[in-house]
Parts: structure tokens; sequence; C-alpha cells
């Protein structure tokens, strides 16, 4: 029994000594690191004999600190934003429009670009979203209802309206391509829409479209709105797919629409978009057939995306100056948003009666109502509300991924 219990002993000794070890070398390697990296920051001219030895001696620790700050330099210039000269952009817009008008089935992908100027923040730009969450800097904004479609929004409905664009594929979740008068049928929103809330409960999926953001309370993995169906009364959800998730509903995000519609693309032209995301869909980019067969893909966008390589042509401008000169070229007439033709006021399902105070959100004002933002107006004012459907589910899902590592 007592030689038993010694060997106990002796085991957690060993292994305590060996815990012991493992952390007095990974703090050795720390330390390593943080000399080396002191000695590399000096001019060469400027290191003593024994900084200059210690490089000698730690070869494999510079090579490692060197192809870090290489990794650095090459992440930080694809964060850079480019903007073609005025000569230039107008050149390469005259090259898109002849692709344009050359397209038999043009197919437009969009991204958060297409919305900033209607100041709703993008992601991956150097003032977006992510870019802030991961710089440790909280997000907020005001409400989005304020927001309206854009000159690219309404130059978009119109080159479909002109049988020029036959479907669009938006990554955004603002619901302004809906509110341009673009048919649903021509438009498939892959990560759902902020006014849309859905019965799943049904036989039949029932949707509510809403003139407020639905997702107040939603987040990663809690869809929930805590309104109910009027028909069977289950919980209402929202559509939104966020990162570690699949979206399947089959409206607002149309994937059958979209996927068709990349089957007989022959030209993609891609607006506002990181394509960071887009690119691992890869039904939306028929890579099964030969490279000469694939639509050929045009690029507007500030910063670098994993496909420009593979563009016909990368023009750098915002989204807005380059469809602004591109329906020039087309003698085409750019549309004005008019709020009383918005098809969410005809689309919108009323609240019920115990649902007035179900958001704290504003409320799309009807045309003929500008003033009136809310339900009720003595309980409800605009305010200023922490992350969104745009930042509150990737925060969760960087910190639970994190928790796993």
């Amino acid at each position: 029994m007592a030689e038993e219990q010694d060997a106990g002993v002796s085991s957690r000794a060993q292994r305590k000594a060996l815990s012991k070890a493992k952390i007095l070398q990974r703090e050795s390697e720390r330390e390593v690191f943080r000399l080396v990296g002191r000695v590399l920051k000096k001019p060469e001219s400027q290191r003593s004999e024994e900084e200059a030895a210690a490089l000698l001696l730690h070869r494999d620790t510079v090579e490692e600190l060197c192809k870090r700050q290489v990794r650095r330099n090459v992440l930080k210039r694809k964060q850079e934003e480019v903007f073609d000269g005025v000569d230039e952009l107008k050149n390469k817009v005259r090259q898109l429009a002849v692709a344009v008008k050359q397209a038999s089935h043009l197919v437009v992908y969009t991204g958060a670009g297409i919305s900033t100027a209607a100041s709703i923040p993008d992601y991956r730009g150097p003032n977006g979203v992510w870019t802030q969450l991961q710089k440790g800097r909280a997000i907020s904004s005001s409400d989005l209802s304020k927001a309206e479609p854009t000159l690219t929004h309404m130059c978009i409905k119109m080159l479909h309206k002109e049988k020029l664009v036959k479907h669009v594929v938006s990554q955004n979740c603002d619901g302004l391509h809906l509110r341009s008068g673009l048919p649903r049928h021509a438009l498939s929103e892959l990560h759902g829409n902020m006014f849309i809330e859905v019965c799943t409960s049904c036989s039949l999926v029932r949707e509510y479209v809403r003139l407020f953001d639905v997702t107040e309370r939603t987040s990663l993995h809690r869809h929930g709105t805590g309104r109910k169906c009027s028909h069977c009364g289950a919980e209402l959800r929202d559509t939104i797919v966020h990162f570690g998730e699949r979206g399947t509903l089959e409206q607002p995000l149309n994937w059958r629409g979209a996927t068709e519609a990349a089957k007989m693309a022959d030209v993609i032209l891609c607006l506002g978009s990181s394509l960071k995301v887009l690119k691992k869909y890869t039904s939306l980019w028929c890579m099964n057939r030969p490279a000469s067969k694939r639509p050929k893909l045009y690029i507007v966008n500030l910063q670098w995306t994993p496909k420009d390589d593979l563009a016909v042509l990368k023009i750098h401008g915002k989204c807005d100056d380059v469809m602004r000169l591109l329906m020039e070229e087309l003698n085409l007439q750019i549309p004005a948003y008019n709020r009383a033709d918005d098809p969410i006021f005809t689309l919108a399902t009323p609240l019920q009666l115990e649902e007035v105070r179900s958001h704290s959100r504003e409320v799309v004002a009807p045309p003929n109502d500008q003033n009136d933002c809310s339900d009720d107006p003595e309980e409800q004012k605009p305010t200023s509300v922490q992350g969104g459907w745009f930042g509150r589910g990737y925060g969760k899902g960087r910190q639970k991924k994190k928790k796993v590592a």
C-alpha cells in the first residue's frame, strides 16, 4: 500500500516538474523573441557586437520574425484603399459599359460598399465595423431606418428594368435593394433582410415585412424576435445569416435564384464587396467549368479582393461614382428614390395591438407622415444602438472561437 502511495506521489511530482519545465521553456522562447525583436528594430549600424551575435545565434527566430513582418505588410497593403485617377476611371468605365451592352446574362453581386453612401457602415474598410471590432473598439450607430437607397441601388434597378441586368445577388441585410423597387424574383439577399421576420412553424414559411429593424434582440444562433405568428402563435425569427450559420430559408435568401443566375451568367459585376465571403460560395462562380467558359468578372472596389487576379477589369472607385459614369456611357437616366413608391409600405404587415411596444427601433416613416417615426411617439424616440445585425453576431462568433482555441 505504501509503495502505491509513493508511486502516486512520484508520478504527480514528475508531472509537475514536466509542466514547470514546459512553462520555463515557453518563457525562455518569448524572451528570445522579445530580444531579437528589439534588435531588429534598430538600424544595422546602431547594433552592438552582443546584439549582432544574438541575431547570429537565433537565426531561426530572426527568420520567423521577418516572415511575420512580411505578412503584416502584405495585409496592410490589402487593407489600403486605392483610387484610380479621373481619366483612368473614365476609361475603365467605358470598357465596363461595352461589357454591359454585349452581355447576354449579366449578374450583379453587391456588398456593403454600395450602402456606405446611405451612412450604413461597411465591414472591412479602414473604418469598417469588423475592422473596428478587431482593434477592440466599441461599435455604435443610430437606427438604420432613415437610410434610403443610394444612387447605386437606383442604377441597378434601372439596369434591370432595361433588361441589362438579369439578377442581383446581395450580401447586404439593409433591405435597400428591395426598397429601391427591384423585383423580388430578381433579388437574392443571401444574408437576410433586417425588415423581414418569418414563422418557420407554419407548413409554408409565413413572412412578415416590418417598417423597422426586427433584429433588436437577435444575434448569432439566437433568432427569436419576441413577436408571435398571427396564425399559429409560434415565435417569429429574423432572417439574418451570421458567420458560422448556414442560411436555409427560401426567402428572402433565394439561393435557387442566385445559383440559377450564376449558371447562366456570361458577365458578373461585383460592386462594393470584399468577396472574402462570396468567394467561398463555389456555386456562384461556376468553378466546375473550364476557365475559358466561366463568366467574365468585373470588380468595383477600393480594396484588394481575392478575385482580383481573375477579373477582366478591376475598377478602384466608389460605387456611386462608377455607376454615375456607367449610366452616362449607357445613355440611361438615373431614377431618383421616391419614398411614395417604396414597396416596403405596401408589403408591410401591421403589428398587432399587443406588439406595438415590442421594439424600440425607429419606424420607417410613410411618405405622407415624414415626422412620425414611431408607433408610439411618447414611448419611442430615436436612440443610439450598440452593434446591430452587422456587428453583434460577428463579435459573439469571435469570442466563441477564441474559447475553443
